[in-house]
């Protein structure tokens, strides 16, 4: 029996600083911004001296502390960011329920269909979700200015759900070519109807798919800015156009603290979505690139 020959030293060293600097290029301006968060202006955006945002010493001068929060204060109670919080909920809730409903049945159906007009079907959601998400918006901007509809949550799911449909229905699709079709087919056989063998069977099979997709449609409709950008109102405001709207304008005086402490707050709870789904999410990419 070979003995297993040992890495060479050079190429493990190679290996661990290429992760440390991956980890730090990739997590470290998140660390450094959750740092911040608990500081004051004067330190976080000092001139003089970048340790200051690290020691604190206008944060401790003007509260007494080396840390602070005034940040998270100022973006939740002052400025309402627990209501962009719930328009979030709202909006990411709905986009995704209606896309994976949709996405299911018609990825579904594309895949058991033996009719080339189901390639046409997909071809045509291809072209679609390459378009830029603003040519969308533009087309849906008069009728929702005639018909008074601007401004509101539904208006802005609708176009989210426009835009994320395609991209769900490849996903699922994909993912349902990957199961054999003799599976519905002897559920079928057992007596269950199409749509029973579909909710009984498929589905519960591809659970890992329908997660993965659910999870890209979440991001999509939680990281928008385009989208909700233009098509909210002031009070109906997601929290990626409220972080926005902290920064201020030419015009408007913004505070940068609130937009930090808001921009942690809003990684947060996509650190943990992951963390928990993580499983799912590569099992599913795993069932969808490899034919079953």
């Amino acid at each position: 029996m070979e003995e297993v020959r040992k890495k060479p030293i050079w190429l493990k060293t190679v290996s661990i600083a290429f992760v440390i600097v991956w980890l730090l290029i990739a997590a470290g301006p998140f660390l450094w911004t959750a740092w911040g968060s608990f500081k004051v202006q004067a330190d976080f955006f000092s001139k003089s001296d970048w340790m200051n945002a690290i020691y604190g010493v206008k944060t401790l001068l003007e509260t007494g502390s080396e840390f602070t929060g005034q940040g998270y204060y100022g973006a939740w109670i002052e400025q309402d960011f627990w209501l962009a919080a719930i328009n979030t909920f709202v909006v990411v809730f709905s986009v995704v329920i209606i896309s994976l409903t949709i996405g299911t049945l018609g990825g579904y159906a594309l895949a058991r269909s033996g009719f080339r007009y189901s390639l046409w079907i997909l071809m045509i959601a291809l072209v679609l979700r390459a378009m830029p998400h603003i040519t969308l918006v533009s087309g849906y901007m008069l009728p929702f200015f005639e018909w008074n509809l601007w401004g509101h949550l539904g208006t802005t799911i609708i176009v989210l759900v426009a835009i994320n449909q395609p991209f769900t229905l490849w996903m699922l699709h994909s993912f349902f070519l990957n199961i054999p079709k003799d599976m519905d087919e002897s559920a079928m056989v057992d007596g269950c109807t199409r749509f029973q063998a579909f909710k009984h069977v498929i589905i519960p099979v591809m659970w890992p798919g329908v997660i993965t997709t659910g999870l890209f449609s979440f991001l999509l409709a939680y990281n928008d800015f385009a989208v909700t950008g233009m098509l909210l109102s002031q009070e109906n405001q997601t929290m990626v156009p409220k972080i926005a709207s902290f920064l201020g304008t030419t015009q408007v005086e913004g505070n940068v603290m609130f937009a930090v402490a808001a921009v942690v707050s809003a990684m947060i709870p996509l650190f943990f979505l992951v963390l928990f789904f993580q499983k799912q999410i590569v099992s599913g990419l795993t069932a969808g690139a490899v034919k079953g």
